[in-house]
């Protein structure tokens, strides 16, 4: 079953030529999402202009019964902006709503539009000496709007938090095609439920964003990147809580790679030049900032700390970039580290978290249970140790048919480990989402309580379920 030719047209007469097409070529490479797990069908992609264009069509979808299914740069990695096989939905594209609609140096915010791409804020808020501090690798195509719907994180995190903390005021397009307006921040707001940090992370299956005002900070004047080689996990918890004390709101970032991902990261990219000459069991990435105020301090601190650090024998060596390339240097090793592991072959991916201070014992734990309990695997853990979220990999043994395994026995991983996860109250998304990847884990394993909750705010906002279904509830 289609979208009937009535509702076609009338959405075709809404938004024009630009703003819907049923072109296959056109609409094709928007059906699969980006690892390429998921590819639907759609009966048009919808591109519409403005708020107004939306909450129109939102309200033209809710007299025929469409679906719909919004999408920003779709990059996200774990379905939750690609339909189903039905081609009942209407694919939603948010790209034209790319305004930046204003910058207040004073009061350091941005109220921009959901398509705006977050490495196109990132330059608007620089041009303004300002920065917005959160950041990923798919910094190019991702859209303000998916990571408001999917609660982004990055490697900023540990400082200033994900995007429920970023963002200070909300617009959204609901189920029925009302507009809710609350883009103005207010510093205290008691008027009952927090309705925006509802939205915040619900992948568009309460209602669709359409702009935010997001909060900014003075730009970097200056920064530190080191890297470290450190003996334990239990052992770069200590350095990550040594370096928090000295370097307090100036360490941003603190990221955990073990000796194989390195090892993996030099096959990939021969022209990578580790950091540190010896071989460490676990590798450490710290990036201390400053602004104006405090930059021509910066490395004297950075020194003090490390120097101290090393009195207190919480690191075996370390290197200091001396400049700017080398602190990039330094951040495309962590950022390769993925895809230097997809090239090993075939791997059961995790997004998880712990509490903070458990991530280490987890780790250690349950690393050697996997590889008993799933003979010729290797379990790896990197990411970011300072929040309690790490992308833990189980990587296959050499096998002949990668998709094979994946359906099996990489089933039965992913199962294994969430089950840890949840067993060491954790999470079995961290910053990437449910989508449509997780959703029956989450029935599976999540608290029948909270499922409860969510599933009675989808009703009361979305009752005809038309908004994203088949993801997250």
């Amino acid at each position: 079953m289609t979208a009937s030719p009535t509702f076609l047209d009338e959405a075709s007469a809404l938004l024009g030529p630009r703003g819907l097409t049923r072109d296959p070529e056109l609409i094709g490479p928007w059906l699969t999402d980006w690892r390429g797990r998921f590819t639907g069908r759609a009966c048009a992609l919808a591109s519409p202009a403005d708020v107004g264009e939306l909450s129109a069509l939102v309200r033209l979808c809710g007299r025929h019964g469409v679906p719909i299914v919004p999408q920003g740069g779709n990059s996200g990695m774990s379905g939750g902006a690609t339909p189903d096989q039905s081609g009942e939905a209407l694919l939603l594209s948010l790209r034209r709503m790319n305004a930046i609609r204003g910058i207040d140096i004073e009061a350091r915010r941005v109220t921009c539009e959901a398509g705006v791409v977050l490495q196109t804020l990132h330059e608007a808020a620089e041009a303004k000496d300002l920065r917005f501090p959160l950041t990923l690798g798919g910094k190019g195509s991702a859209t303000v709007g998916g990571l408001i719907s999917t609660n982004a994180g990055g490697s900023q995190v540990l400082r200033h938090g994900s995007m429920r903390a970023l963002v200070l005021g909300l617009e959204a397009v609901l189920a029925d095609g009302q507009v809710f307006s609350m883009l103005t921040p207010l510093k205290k707001d008691n008027r009952g439920f927090d309705l925006k940090q509802l939205l915040i992370g619900s992948e568009g299956t309460l209602g669709i964003v359409t702009a935010a005002t997001l909060k900014l900070l003075p730009a970097v004047a200056e920064r530190v990147v080191i890297w470290a080689g450190v003996s334990s996990l239990p052992a770069a918890r200590a350095l990550l809580l040594h370096c928090d004390d000295m370097a307090g709101e100036a360490l941003e970032g603190f990221e955990v790679m073990p000796q194989a991902s390195i090892d993996a990261v030099k096959d990939h990219m021969p022209q990578a030049r580790a950091p540190l000459e010896g071989r460490h069991p676990w590798h450490v990435l710290i990036e201390v900032v400053a602004d104006r105020a405090s930059a021509a301090t910066l490395r004297d601190r950075c020194e003090a700390m490390m120097a101290d650090a090393f009195e207190r024998e919480l690191l075996a060596d370390a290197a200091m970039s001396a400049s700017e390339s080398q602190a990039e240097a330094f951040w495309l090793i962590r950022e390769t580290v993925p895809a230097a592991e997809r090239a090993r072959g075939p791997a059961v991916q995790h997004d998880i978290s712990v509490p903070v201070e458990l991530m280490p014992q987890f780790v250690e734990t349950t690393a050697p249970m996997l590889e008993a309990e799933f003979p010729g695997t290797e379990a790896i853990a990197f990411g970011h140790l300072g929040d309690g979220n790490v992308h833990y990999h189980v990587i296959a043994p050499q096998v002949s048919d990668g998709a094979a395994w994946n359906a099996n026995e990489g089933k039965a991983i992913r199962r294994r480990v969430h089950d840890l996860v949840t067993e060491w109250g954790g999470s079995i998304s961290a910053e990437h989402g449910i989508g449509q990847l997780k959703r029956d884990e989450l029935v599976r394993l999540g608290d029948p309580v909270a499922l409860l909750m969510m599933r009675a705010v989808k009703q009361a906002l979305d009752p005809q379920g038309l908004l994203n279904p088949g993801k997250l509830v």
